[in-house]
């Protein structure tokens, strides 16, 4: 079973960090001002960590 990664909608505050870091990964709601997940099997897990790593309100997560 391969891990997913999720955004807490409610804590993010739309720095697009991680869109930057894996576009492949996480788009971003201009409208609403959250990023959200696109797929997260399109980039490998050392890169989403990454992404995970950099956002400042740590709202995403890997869930199994």
């Amino acid at each position: 079973m391969s891990k997913n990664v999720v955004i807490d909608q409610d804590e993010c505050i739309g720095c697009e960090s991680c869109v930057e870091i894996c576009p492949e990964v996480f788009g971003f709601d201009s409208e609403d001002e959250k990023a959200y997940v696109i797929d997260s099997q399109a980039a490998s897990e050392d890169s989403i960590q990454e992404a995970i790593d950099s956002c400042p309100v740590e709202c995403i997560t890997w869930e199994e």
